[in-house]
């Protein structure tokens, strides 16, 4: 990342630690903000349609072959749909903290910004992190400083949300957004992953969930891969390994049933996606959360 738009990043930060304590204010700029102190294990989250961004420090973020890419404020995630996502802050910054900033997607927007611009052709979904750039980071910097001006927010919020999804769409995600664009596209997506979260425990198969969306399992691949950047059965596994994951620390159920509640039909197959996810077994998880 340049000279530039690091001093630009660290402006946005800047704001954005000042109002941290503040998420009803950052909400009415679809904006959250996250902030730690320290590094974190490995985390599930599910991000709902957003932009996001490391504002200082690092985290690792796992793909969906169980590597990890460390990233911070030189890239960006797009989830123009439900993500599920496992992370942990790996590094904070200079001034002892790891913040985050996720800004939820306008629909209308994307599809508006996207109609208005030329189609983008090129067939290569693009990798998982976008690269941040000088006009990317100003827009943030901006929407941030309404933080501190929100009686400007009604007039300058619509202006800065259309300009942020134009330097979106003129970055490397472009391809993502403007597949998810593509109404229908992202309505047979968005509904598998209903047909997913809605019953997690069944013994899903590609051709059932494209069924039910009524397409084809080769073109519900690919919409999946070009939106999420996963297949839909690495989407479900998951869904499954957070929900198993949140199962077994907040209710206190063993691993067995933990796997059983969300599909696993084997108690090994189970622990070795959980390790692979977590870095640790289930059991050993469930013990390291008793114990802190």
């Amino acid at each position: 990342m340049d000279a530039r738009t690091s001093a630009i990043i660290e402006r946005a930060a800047d704001k954005a630690r000042r109002h941290i304590g503040n998420p009803a204010r950052a909400d009415a700029l679809a904006v959250t903000l996250g902030r730690t102190t320290a590094p974190t294990p490995m985390m599930f989250v599910r991000y709902p349609p957003c932009l996001a961004m490391v504002l200082h420090g690092r985290k690792r973020t796992l793909d969906p072959d169980a590597l990890e890419t460390e990233w911070g404020p030189e890239s960006f995630l797009i989830t123009p749909v439900n993500l599920p996502v496992i992370a942990r802050v790996i590094e904070v910054g200079e001034e002892g903290d790891f913040l985050s900033l996720n800004w939820r997607l306008d629909p209308a927007v994307v599809r508006e910004v996207s109609g208005a611009l030329p189609r983008d052709t090129r067939s290569a979904p693009p990798d998982r992190l976008g690269a941040t750039t000088a006009e990317i980071a100003d827009a943030v910097d901006r929407l941030l400083g309404l933080l501190d001006a929100p009686e400007d927010a009604p007039v300058l919020l619509p202006l800065i949300t259309r300009e942020l999804t134009l330097r979106l769409m003129r970055s490397d995600q472009a391809p993502r957004l403007h597949a998810a664009a593509q109404h229908a596209h992202a309505d047979s997506v968005s509904a598998a992953i209903d047909h997913f979260t809605a019953d997690l425990a069944r013994s899903w198969t590609i051709d059932d969930v494209a069924a039910l969306c009524h397409v084809s399992t080769a073109t519900l691949t690919r919409r999946f891969r070009d939106i999420t950047g996963l297949t839909p059965m690495r989407y479900l596994k998951r869904l499954r390994l957070g929900e198993a994951r949140r199962v077994l620390l907040t209710e206190g159920r063993s691993a067995s049933h933990a796997a059983s509640a969300v599909g696993y039909l084997s108690a090994a197959h189970f622990s070795r996606d959980y390790r692979a996810a977590y870095q640790v077994p289930p059991s050993e998880d469930l013990r390291r959360m008793s114990r802190g």
